[in-house]
């Protein structure tokens, strides 16, 4: 596949796995643009049927949750539905087995994703998520986790029920709503510290389908660029953005592949 791609493509691919071979901290952030190669919809994307009149900033706060819950729960579990079919792909695949491969050679090797789906666990990665995940459920008023596999915590396609009526919380009365951040609400605490962790103490600091300029995420590359690390970006789209080093213009199911078995991980 390597040999079909831009010359210009081929000699970048080749130095960022020269140089992340001679590395050992590497931090991954991936974003929206990894899941589209699954099929998987940008959360900015338009809406399609019953929900083309809406906008996805309109249903995903805390106070369009509080004013119409039945609206907010009924959309997220067309998400879902939207969601659950989706497999990795060969992005996800890759990084999967680097992960793995690393545990070897003792390389440091952290996933962070602003995603809410599970590709990377599906494929085999352990990702921490600064976003939440989509098939986690709790309590919109005490936080307590909703466990049910029924219809709240999905361990598996085969327990997703995406029925529309609002769960009540055991502990305290309130609405079951989505575990995701939703606009104007924190990142989880233990997330944002493990990636600001990463990202502080990595040599490489890779992009991967996020365009690195939404905060606080973006912040991130910044982060690892003040502590002298290299910027990786792969993207079909690249940012204009001067911390990055190398520049990995394609999809990154196309790339990611080519670039672990240059390191000798497949």
């Amino acid at each position: 596949m390597l040999a079909e791609l831009p010359s210009g493509l081929i000699a970048e691919v080749e130095r960022a796995a020269k140089l992340l071979a001679t590395k050992q901290r590497i931090c991954v952030l991936t974003g929206a643009g990894i899941s589209v190669e699954s099929g998987i919809p940008t959360f900015r994307d338009k809406q399609t049927g019953l929900w083309e009149n809406y906008s996805a900033e309109d249903l995903a706060t805390p106070d369009a949750f509080a004013h119409d819950p039945k609206l907010v729960w009924s959309w997220y579990q067309w998400r879902r539905q939207q969601v659950a079919s989706k497999k990795p792909n060969p992005a996800h695949i890759a990084l999967a087995q680097w992960q793995y491969h690393s545990r070897s050679t003792h390389h440091q090797l952290t996933f962070i994703t602003q995603n809410v789906d599970d590709l990377h666990e599906q494929a085999g990665s352990v990702v921490t998520h600064l976003h939440g995940n989509l098939w986690r459920n709790k309590c919109s008023r005490c936080d307590t986790p909703y466990q049910s596999q029924s219809n709240g915590s999905y361990d598996s396609e085969d327990s997703i029920n995406f029925d529309e009526a609002l769960i009540i919380c055991q502990h305290c009365d309130g609405y079951i709503r989505p575990d995701i951040v939703w606009f104007g609400e924190s990142l989880p605490v233990q997330a944002w510290q493990t990636a600001e962790e990463a990202a502080a103490d990595c040599d490489v600091f890779i992009s991967i389908g996020t365009s690195s300029l939404v905060y606080p995420a973006a912040g991130l590359a910044q982060l690892a660029k003040h502590n002298s690390a290299k910027i990786i970006e792969i993207n079909p789209y690249p940012t204009p953005n001067t911390l990055v080093d190398i520049t990995l213009a394609a999809k990154a199911g196309v790339v990611l592949p080519e670039l672990v078995k240059r390191m000798g991980v497949l």
